[in-house]
């Protein structure tokens, strides 16, 4: 019933545009494809298209942006349920727009995802549990340099080229920061709590020097001597790969991504960096010491924290307040 409705109501707009509008059969079949994407989305609501509601309109919209649609395509869609609601409207089929007062996609802010807490713990208790069953040989350094990583990413809010890029010379372990190169040269100071920091000592003592140790072995087995790899053992970097090899970004997101299977969750690199600073603004952290942690060069960018915050906030007040729920 729903999609014959549909179907009836855009039927009857696409001959307004071919007939009155004098549209080409090309912008007729973007309409049509953009009201359908639409349609499809109220049918999986139980609801159609005229009696559609201004909440439907935005959360299509949402899901457009969740699934990386960019801005310029969803405003296109937006634009053809405006003109198709204005007819509508002109043609007393509704009494109101579902269109109205809804800003331009431009305007929107598409909310950064974060991982629980519960999620984060066991994301970062990942690499014990692998460390747990070794694979091969250097597993277990592995797996010590996975977590000091893991723990970094949460505890700086690091971007996933400023780990691979990250020197041991910026690293201040016994004062427990870190220097930190962002986006064109930024230069910030991030802080490191213990857990960090344990991993930290833990990785620099036992793991580094065995990844860089099988490299070398390797090239003194080959070639008779130890010329060749010192550049490997004097490596500028934090964080390598076995052999003293730079690590690379997809092998970075590779760690994460299995990491956070243990959460039950897919997580990016850049997930730690927003779960890092959500967790932060949620335990009552100032927007001015989150903005200077994230490396924002303008507030405004930090400030979606805030709405995650009070979205987990208002879930907790929901669940847990007697008068949060309306009385029967």
């Amino acid at each position: 019933m729903a999609a014959q409705a549909n179907t009836s109501t855009l039927a009857s707009f696409l001959d307004y545009l071919r007939i009155e509008k004098g549209l080409a059969p090309l912008s007729i079949a973007a309409y049509t494809t953009d009201i359908e994407q639409f349609s499809s989305f109220l049918e999986k609501r139980k609801r159609v298209l005229l009696n559609a509601r201004r909440t439907d309109v935005r959360e299509f919209l949402q899901q457009l942006f969740s699934n990386q649609v960019d801005s310029r395509s969803v405003g296109r869609k937006l634009s053809a349920l405006r003109h198709l609601y204005r007819y509508l409207l002109l043609d007393r089929k509704i009494d109101h727009d579902p269109t109205l007062n809804i800003e331009s996609p431009r305007q929107w802010k598409v909310l950064p995802k974060a991982l629980a807490r519960d999620e984060m713990e066991a994301t970062l208790a990942a690499p014990g549990n692998l460390r747990a069953a070794p694979r091969h040989k250097d597993a277990a350094a592995l797996a010590v340099r996975d977590r000091a990583m893991l723990e970094v990413f949460y505890a700086g809010a690091l971007r996933v080229s400023e780990i691979v890029n990250a020197k041991l010379e910026d690293l201040k372990l016994e004062a427990g920061y870190m220097l930190v190169r962002g986006k064109a040269d930024k230069e910030r100071i991030v802080p490191l709590g213990k857990a960090a920091q344990m991993a930290l000592a833990e990785y620099l003592a036992q793991a580094r020097p065995a990844l860089v140790a099988g490299r070398r072995a390797a090239s003194e087995k080959g070639n008779g001597s130890g010329r060749g790899s010192s550049w490997l053992v004097n490596s500028p970097l934090l964080f390598i790969a076995r052999g003293g090899r730079r690590l690379t970004r997809q092998r970075v997101w590779q760690m994460v991504r299995a990491a956070s299977a243990f959460s039950g969750r897919a997580a990016s690199p850049h997930m730690l960096r927003h779960s890092c600073a959500t967790h932060m603004v949620e335990n009552g952290a100032d927007l001015r010491t989150v903005q200077t942690i994230l490396g924002h060069a303008d507030i405004s960018t930090t400030q979606v924290y805030t709405h995650l915050a009070l979205d987990r906030l208002r879930t907790v007040y929901q669940k847990h307040h007697p008068r949060a729920k309306t009385r029967g």
